[in-house]
Order: C-alpha cells, then sequence, then structure tokens
C-alpha cells in the first residue's frame, strides 16, 4: 500500500521503527514489514540494511521480539539468490524468524472492466523445498504463508515427512472482495482450512489481503475456533485510514472479549508452540 491510498503507512526506516514500536504496546506480539522493495518485480534481490537497522532499534525496547521480513516472488532468478537477504541477515544474528510462501500465485483482481491479471508470484515445489531445508538448518521460527488449498496441502506433506522446522507457524490468507485468489473470508472458506489442518498440531493464524479481517468477522470466527489473527495495513482495505496499532488494538480487544487477550513478546513463543 502506498502513502497515497494511506499516509498512515510506514515506509522509512524511522517510521517502521515507530509503528512496530506501537504496535507492540497496542497488543501485538510478531512484527512483520517489508522494506521498499517490490514483492512483484524487480530487484528481486532485497536489501539486508534496512531490516538490520530497523530490527536493531527495535530489539533495544523489545529484546526477541519475533520479526520476519518478505521475499521477492520475481521468479527470474534462483531461490537461493530471492534469499540471500534471509541468509545474511541469519549470519548476522540478526534474524528470529524467517518465512515461506509455499507455492505459486496467479495473482488478478476484478474490476468493472474484467479481471485485472499480474505476474506470478511465489513459488515452484522445487523451491519451497529449498526453502524448508534452509529454515531446518537455521532452527528459527518459520512463518509460512499459504494463499491457495494447494500451498497448505504441499505444506502439511513436508509436515508428514518431518521436513518442517519444528516451530512452524501457519498464516492462511483469504482474498478480500477484489482479489481473485485464496478462499473467501467466510466461515465455510475457515472451516476448510481448519479441517485440513486438524490434528497436525501447527498453530495458524488468518489475515485478509485486500479485504478487512475483522469487519468480515473472519478474526472473531478464527479465535472462536482455536485461531490467531493477523492485521496491518499490507492487508487492509476496509473503510478509513487507519495506522498499524488501531488495527492491532482492534484485533486485542476482540481476543479480550473472546477470553483469549494477546500474548505478550515474552509470552507468544510458549502460546504458539508450547
Amino acid at each position: 500500500m502506498s502513502k497515497d491510498v494511506n499516509p498512515n503507512v510506514p515506509r522509512s526506516v524511522e517510521e517502521i521503527v515507530a509503528t512496530a514500536l506501537a504496535c507492540v504496546e497496542a497488543g501485538a506480539s510478531i512484527v512483520h514489514h517489508h522494506n521498499d522493495e517490490p514483492n512483484v518485480g524487480e530487484p528481486s534481490v532485497h536489501s539486508v540494511h534496512p531490516y538490520h537497522e530497523a530490527w536493531s532499534r527495535i530489539w533495544a525496547h523489545h529484546p526477541g521480539l519475533l520479526m520476519h521480513p518478505t521475499t521477492s516472488g520475481e521468479r527470474s532468478c534462483a531461490i537461493s539468490d530471492r534469499f540471500s537477504h534471509i541468509a545474511e541477515l541469519h549470519r548476522r544474528g540478526a534474524l528470529t524468524m524467517t518465512t515461506a510462501d509455499a507455492g505459486c500465485l496467479a495473482l488478478a483482481f476484478d474490476s468493472p472492466g474484467g479481471p485485472m491479471p499480474l505476474p506470478a508470484f511465489g513459488n515452484s515445489a522445487d523451491d519451497v523445498d529449498w526453502i524448508f531445508g534452509w529454515c531446518r538448518e537455521a532452527d528459527l521460527p518459520l512463518h509460512v504463508s499459504i494463499f491457495e488449498p494447494g500451498f497448505l496441502r504441499l505444506t502439511l506433506a513436508h509436515h508428514r515427512a518431518g521436513r518442517l522446522p519444528e516451530r512452524t507457524k501457519i498464516q492462511l490468507y483469504f482474498g478480500g472482495e477484489a482479489a481473485l485468489f485464496g478462499l473467501p473470508p467466510t466461515r465455510a472458506g475457515l472451516d476448510a482450512y481448519v479441517e485440513m489442518l486438524s490434528g497436525t498440531g501447527l498453530p495458524w493464524m488468518v489475515g485478509v489481503p485486500w479485504g478487512d479481517v475483522l469487519g468480515s468477522g473472519l478474526a472473531e470466527a478464527a479465535v472462536r475456533a482455536g485461531g490467531h489473527v493477523r492485521v496491518g495495513l499490507e492487508d487492509y482495505a476496509g473503510a478509513g485510514q487507519p495506522t498499524n496499532e488501531e488495527l492491532v488494538a482492534g484485533a486485542a480487544e476482540l481476543g479480550v472479549r473472546l477470553g483469549r487477550p494477546p500474548a505478550g513478546v515474552g509470552e507468544v513463543t510458549g502460546a504458539l508452540w508450547g
């Protein structure tokens, strides 16, 4: 999301640090952000320094806070190159959580003139296998992005084979109204994923890119079903121009109301993986 859409979107290192600290105060226990580099398109190799600089400042206030970056979905270069900034952050001892997009996504959006296609985004099955192998070696908590049911089926096959890191968290993305991908943010869509995850012991959370996870009612359904909630301006396409911390506060209030208050920074690892 650009500042033209919402001026509250943090883009600079200073803005990211300030927003992250405000979100933790509002109830966030995991932080994810991007640099000013695209997920689709060049450069396909992202920079290390903006992440390291922002995280160092945030950790000065909240040591051990789980933070994870993004990777490019541009598939014109090798996954080892697209993952190189994450590997370098790990080499520097500056990585608390890693990330994986568990498949390839046909991006498109609805419009009055018909579907608007974008370049394919994500990773081949070979790429996913490489990422999971790297993450097992790193032995860090892992965030796995699930945009389509096939992403989850592939991830669960790795899980059955013992090929996922011990601390793996599943991120279920449901497409918002204009997004022509993923299951819709409905109880039926959630139930399909919950059934697939049944018996795996994997913690999971929900988000709605180009939608509103809170306003749609999906967040409440997920919390009632034992899941967790992701909020943020990267996803948000609801009414108004909120800040990230306002969205976090809304999710925290929902958890309190349902008897599941947010875990603190020092409690989240135990809350997710026991």
